[in-house]
């Protein structure tokens, strides 16, 4: 059914670079004329709202749920804004990645962050909140906002109200919105199903590297009980060592605060993924001390973070000193010493066994917080080096072919969610028909909503979280 959309027939210049051409029918029109903004207070009772990047307007309770996050609204609410049904609210300051989206909710929200409500009862709010939620408009709204920096720019209701937005008949609105929840729903049931895959495929390379670092690759190898508490048993001619006898150092990271031009890059917890370390393509810091650059299988890990799931993880860095690259202070390195393996020792921190043994050491506050001197005492089964060697060999033959798949998986999901992106903003611009297609579509067809938009962030490393002070 996608691949028979076609165009409108007519088409004219809507005069707005982030649109292009509409169709011949639907008007322009300045944001002032289709929206007024809401200042409604004194509702303190209200229920807490939160306006994210990936999820648009959510309970806050969601939010926090399963991390370590804590409410750090005010308790005098009489100042946050009442949301209701119908209306678009977004942040000041993100709405240039993506945090806006129209309210399915009643509630208040920050009184930092603005509410807008359509001026015609008839007019869609989940239209607009799809057109919103495109980089496109995402752009847009980065044109139009202000800051010394860009971790301060803010698109104030002024501005808000001067950009334009095509307005399609309701009738189409209707159309529009109907099309592309069934759309993503099919496209998130496709995605869902390629998650399900990796995960399987992943689990069988855990067990892999499981096995193989705590018995070794030998099978007839006599085993005797081990001393550490995630662990029975493990070869017998293996030693127990605490992680701090494997390390040259281990070392805090320098300021996460990095300046657009800095020749240093500065890694962050989301430049840990899956088990590797990837550098950011920009802003980094100008001087950092020689001795926090980073080096070939240098080890990193994850000591606090909002998300206690994140904590504990470690990524390897395979890069260079040449490539220049620090990490930020809730990041550890870990430099192994000359007597092991690095590659060996970043297979057991993330193994089943050992991480989330490690990870229920972390202590919960305001973020989940894993010391470094008490991870650096616990203690892991080591075999001699040659052994590591052999370890690290033999699973990367074992691993390959699933590697293989798992990553073309990835890039199947990604074209689909590239794909998704480019379908949206056609179909909310008016570059393709929906329509006839809409008419077609089943009334008992279910609906499966994308767990997350994070592919219309524009920036990759940012983080939801309610910024109400």
């Amino acid at each position: 059914m996608i691949a028979d959309l076609k165009p409108y027939s007519e088409y004219k210049d809507s005069k707005q670079a982030w649109i292009g051409s509409v169709p011949q029918h639907w008007d322009v029109l300045p944001n002032r004329a289709l929206f007024a903004e809401v200042k409604d207070r004194e509702h303190p009772n209200e229920e807490m709202l939160s306006v994210t990047i990936t999820k648009g307007i959510i309970r806050q309770k969601a939010l926090l749920d399963g991390t370590s996050k804590k409410d750090s609204s005010n308790l005098d609410k009489s100042s946050y804004k009442l949301v209701q049904p119908r209306d678009i609210a977004y942040n000041k300051m993100r709405a240039w990645q993506g945090a806006i989206g129209s309210s399915a909710l009643r509630g208040i929200i920050s009184p930092a962050y603005v509410v807008m409500r359509l001026r015609k009862d008839d007019d869609l709010p989940s239209y607009f909140h799809h057109l919103y939620r495109t980089p496109l408009f995402a752009k847009e709204a980065e044109r139009w906002s202000y800051g010394i920096t860009s971790d301060m720019w803010s698109l104030r209701p002024e501005h808000f109200k001067m950009i334009y937005t095509p307005e399609p008949p309701p009738d189409e609105q209707a159309a529009i919105v109907r099309f592309l929840n069934w759309a993503n729903g099919r496209l998130e049931r496709a995605i869902r199903a390629k998650r399900k895959v990796i995960a399987l495929l992943n689990e069988q390379k855990q067990a892999i590297i499981h096995r193989a670092v705590t018995r070794g690759l030998d099978p007839t190898v006599p085993l005797k009980p081990s001393d550490i508490p995630w662990l029975a048993e493990c070869p017998g001619h293996w030693k127990w060592i605490p992680i701090k006898r494997l390390l040259s150092s281990m070392d805090y990271g320098t300021s996460e605060q990095s300046i657009e031009n800095g020749s240093i890059r500065i890694l962050t917890m989301g430049n840990i993924q899956n088990g590797e370390v990837t550098i950011p393509k920009s802003g980094g810091l100008d001087d950092v001390a020689s001795s926090l650059l980073i080096g070939h299988h240098d080890l990193l890990f994850t000591r606090t973070n909002g998300n206690p799931n994140l904590v504990g993880k470690v990524g390897i860095f395979r890069g260079e000193f040449s490539d220049r690259v620090s990490f930020a202070s809730y990041l550890v390195r870990l430099r192994v010493n000359g007597l092991h393996d690095p590659q060996w020792l970043h297979m057991v921190l993330n193994s089943v066994g050992f991480w989330p043994f490690a990870r229920s050491h972390a202590l919960v506050n305001l973020q989940t917080n894993l010391n470094s001197t008490r991870y650096g005492k616990f203690a892991v089964p080591v075999p001699p080096l040659d052994e590591q060697q052999s370890i690290v060999k033999w699973v990367s033959g074992e691993s390959r072919a699933l590697n293989v798949a798992i990553s073309g998986l990835e890039r199947e999901i990604e074209l689909l969610r590239e794909y998704r992106i480019r379908l949206v903003a056609d179909v909310v611009t008016g570059k393709l028909d929906v329509r006839e297609a809409a008419t077609r579509l089943p009334e008992d067809d279910q609906v499966d909503i994308p767990e997350e938009d994070a592919d219309l962030i524009i920036d990759p490393e940012a983080v939801d979280e309610e910024l109400a002070v």
